[in-house]
């Protein structure tokens, strides 16, 4: 076992240097994303209530706004990795928040003009999405320069904590901020919330390492294959990108079904689908607290795939239930899914932060999130069909039987022969 393998085996990161609770600018980091997933969380609610209660928008243009929120992952997302690379992440992430802010702003300032248009909030969604992109890269490539190796995963445990809470959260008060403020106003607390992201971010003290001097023959086409061939070529990365994006491709699936299957199957109430559903956020919450303790006790790379084949087994429940009292196996199902999800997240991309070179941290994030993230719509036209097909309920059995058969392409590779991360040269597990 390698030296750095045996510190994060053995070492409490409250006990070997200062805790993350006690690091100004991490502290900084996170306190600034606390309050900016929320404001997001705001905006997913109140954006689609603008474009239907104040531009009387149809199912379809409803369905292409919410599809321009996320199509600069699929769009950009690789080359965006090789322009992180080549600058200063902290100032790529202020900028992208400074625009977003300037982007959201101009829908309740158009709206009190009355000037709003559909237009407006399809080139407003389309371009806050390429900033998106361009800040979820750096800010995961950022994150290893700014604590400790040993550290990442107590790092990205309360990262994703904030994030899982801001899904049960944020619905919630996105919909008191509209009964308040109207959609449109409700929309100004997001712009805030970049503001507060992009001081937080500028007030943080340590310096970046500036980025390797580029080689003269290096495009950005090379650049972006050098990134891709690095992930493909790394015989764990490739496959828990594999194990990602067929986890991605069924938890759509899921996600596509269940609504449909909470209505038509078990008569649910319209008015209870999101209290029941909440449970998975619930569940995404103690992930997130818990992750960082669990992968102590059972190991930061064994805990890998034992949350998903281990961890995520009980989220079969959801398919068991019934009309009556069994309609609470839905919300028990989800929590033990969100929390198995939200473990494995944390640990792989901790994984992934701590073997990847510094010069490809970017372009590393940007392949396997254009990779995770494509698999996302097809799994929703995928339940759309195969619940036309064979039923909702079937079809929801091989969301969730598909989502834990993902977790063996981890176990069917190095990583179940090891306990804890080992932090060595990324050439020590390429093939």
């Amino acid at each position: 076992m390698t030296k750095v393998a045996k510190d994060l085996q053995d070492a409490d990161p409250e006990a070997d240097g200062p805790s993350l609770w006690r690091q100004r600018d991490f502290m900084l980091l996170w306190s600034g994303q606390t309050v900016s997933v929320m404001g997001s969380a705001v905006t997913q609610v109140a954006l689609p209530l603008v474009a239907v209660v104040a531009l009387k928008a149809s199912t379809f243009q409803v369905g292409l706004l919410t599809a321009a929120t996320t199509a600069a992952f699929a769009l950009i997302a690789l080359p965006a990795g090789a322009l992180v690379d080549r600058g200063s992440k902290r100032s790529i992430m202020i900028i992208c928040d400074l625009l977003r802010l300037l982007l959201i702003g101009s829908i309740p300032v158009a709206a009190a003009l009355g000037g709003l248009t559909m237009t407006q909030l399809y080139l407003v969604a389309l371009a806050a999405g390429v900033c998106t992109v361009f800040f979820d890269v750096s800010y995961q490539s950022y994150l290893p320069s700014l604590v400790r190796t040993e550290q990442l995963m107590d790092a990205n445990s309360k990262l994703g904590t904030t994030g899982a809470f801001s899904q049960l959260g944020g619905p919630s008060l996105g919909g008191g901020l509209v009964a308040a403020f109207g959609a449109a106003g409700a929309i100004t607390a997001d712009t805030i919330s970049y503001l507060v992201s992009a001081a937080s971010i500028f007030g943080i003290r340590k310096p970046e390492e500036p980025p390797p001097a580029r080689r003269a023959d290096q495009t950005l086409r090379s650049q972006i294959a050098e990134g891709l061939r690095f992930v493909v070529t790394h015989r764990i990365l490739r496959n828990i990108v594999g194990c990602t994006g067929i986890g991605n491709l069924f938890s759509s699936m899921n996600i596509a079904l269940m609504m449909v299957f909470l209505i038509r199957v078990l008569h649910v109430r319209p008015g209870l689908t999101g209290l029941i559903m909440a449970g998975g956020s619930i569940g995404g919450i103690a992930g997130g607290m818990l992750a960082g303790r669990l992968a102590k006790r059972i190991g930061s790379a064994r805990i890998i795939w034992m949350s998903m084949l281990v961890f995520a087994a009980p989220q079969a429940l959801s398919a068991m239930a019934w009309r009556g009292w069994g309609v609470l196996l839905v919300p028990l199902g989800w929590a033990t899914g969100y929390f198995a999800m939200m473990v494995y997240n944390i640990a792989q991309l901790s994984y992934r932060q701590a073997v990847t070179p510094p010069e490809l941290m970017g372009r590393m994030n940007a392949a396997v999130r254009w990779v995770v993230w494509g698999t996302m719509p097809i799994g929703g036209i995928l339940g759309g069909l195969l619940g036309t097909v064979i039923g909702i309920r079937p079809a929801l059995w091989v969301s969730v039987i598909g989502f834990w058969a993902a977790g063996w392409l981890v176990f069917f590779s190095p990583l179940r022969h090891m306990r804890d991360i080992p932090h060595a040269e990324a050439e020590a597990v390429a093939s």
